[in-house]
């Protein structure tokens, strides 16, 4: 049997990951991009991944040398109550991490040159002008068209290509929000990651090396564009006020993202696939996005294997489908869970004394922390 044709197209972390996966499934893969990484533009993103999504890159990706993930062994829950921070929740472990925590653009940079080095793998920098997925090809410009069995398509929130293909079939809700993110080098002893919940909205604390960490706050679209002249001294308020000190701080690379939930009804047509942001975007409140794209991930490569050690064609076959069926429960659950967390912490005078409450009497639930923990990281299913 011929080695099975792969297109990826986009090489944002879905896709390069995707590509890392697969590369050893005797499959030729060709991976579009339009531009490679540029110094010149700063991400100041930081991502947290859970113990079990680590694996899955040390066992796929051999990336334990790497030194590109900041272990973290603590967690700290915080609400606010009469201007005063109360830490309601703490997730701890004293061997195992809890989660890792890494730099967008860095990962990035590391995962686009380890492709460079396996010879089924092609990186090719060509703009994708049309994907027909009836009849399984990708046009380029000046018309050439290249078939594949399959095509996955890593193209971010937004594509022109997906409307076409899938009709903008999803559950969507704009939250009219925006992630601030932001890099804070410090003096102080930062181990545990934390997350504030305040009146303005959720504040997370991501430490990822010593002496830095990195701040996501999500506000209002009001808020931000009220205070956006004045953000880094307010940022710098609130953060004196949280870690106690009178210290100085140094706040770099302040960007701003939407938020909005978006999960797709349509996973596939034919023999084209999404991942990534394009399949479920949800709010970052609890740290979960890419850890759902990680296990989408895992789960396509354990059929796409299944598929070829039966000596089955990709294209004419049920992986599609069953990669639906196996990740779209969980997906639907944690975007609508995650929503639902988001507008539990949100500022209600008629409901606040009720929620501390009832976040009081949660947390002492015996079993509360070993299933939520479990849950963060490995999903459900």
């Amino acid at each position: 049997m011929r080695n099975q044709k792969i297109c990826i197209i986009g090489d944002g972390l879905s896709g390069l990951t995707t590509a890392l996966s697969l590369k050893n499934l005797n499959l030729e893969i060709d991976l579009f991009y339009k531009e490679p990484l540029r110094p010149s533009v700063i991400d100041t993103r930081t991502t947290a991944i859970s113990q079990s999504s680590f694996k899955f890159f040390e066992e796929e990706i051999n990336i334990k040398k790497s030194n590109l993930f900041w272990p973290c062994k603590k967690i700290n829950l915080f609400y606010e109550k009469d201007n005063k921070n109360f830490n309601f929740l703490n997730y701890e472990e004293d061997k195992n991490n809890l989660m890792y925590i890494y730099q967008n653009q860095k990962l990035k940079k590391y995962l686009f040159q380890k492709l460079k080095k396996f010879k089924n793998v092609k990186l090719i920098k060509k703009e994708i002008k049309e994907i027909n997925h009836e009849e399984g090809y990708v046009e380029l410009l000046k018309k050439k068209r290249k078939i594949y069995d399959l095509v996955i398509l890593c193209l971010g929130r937004e594509s022109e290509h997906y409307k076409k293909i899938f009709k903008g079939k999803s559950i969507k809700k704009d939250y009219n929000e925006v992630a601030i993110t932001c890099h804070i080098k410090h003096n102080l002893k930062i181990n545990a990651a934390s997350q504030y919940f305040y009146e303005e909205g959720p504040l997370a604390i991501l430490p990822f090396k010593n002496s830095f960490f990195s701040l996501v706050w999500s506000v209002s679209n009001n808020f931000f564009e009220k205070n956006n002249l004045n953000i880094r001294s307010i940022i710098e308020k609130k953060l004196k006020t949280i870690l106690k000190t009178t210290s100085k701080i140094k706040i770099s690379n302040v960007k701003s993202f939407p938020i909005y939930l978006r999960l797709s009804k349509k996973y596939h047509k034919q023999n084209c696939l999404i991942l990534g942001e394009g399949l479920h975007t949800i709010h970052p409140i609890a740290g979960q996005g890419f850890n759902l794209i990680l296990r989408d991930i895992k789960k396509l490569k354990e059929l796409i294997k299944k598929n070829i050690d039966l000596g089955l064609n990709i294209k004419n076959s049920f992986v599609l489908k069953n990669f639906y069926n196996s990740r779209n429960a969980e997906n639907t659950i944690f975007g609508v869970g995650v929503d639902i967390t988001n507008s539990f912490f949100k500022k209600n005078k008629h409901f606040d004394r009720t929620k501390f409450a009832l976040l009081d009497n949660i947390v002492k639930y015996k079993n509360f922390k070993k299933i939520t923990k479990y849950i963060s990281d490995k999903g459900f299913f």
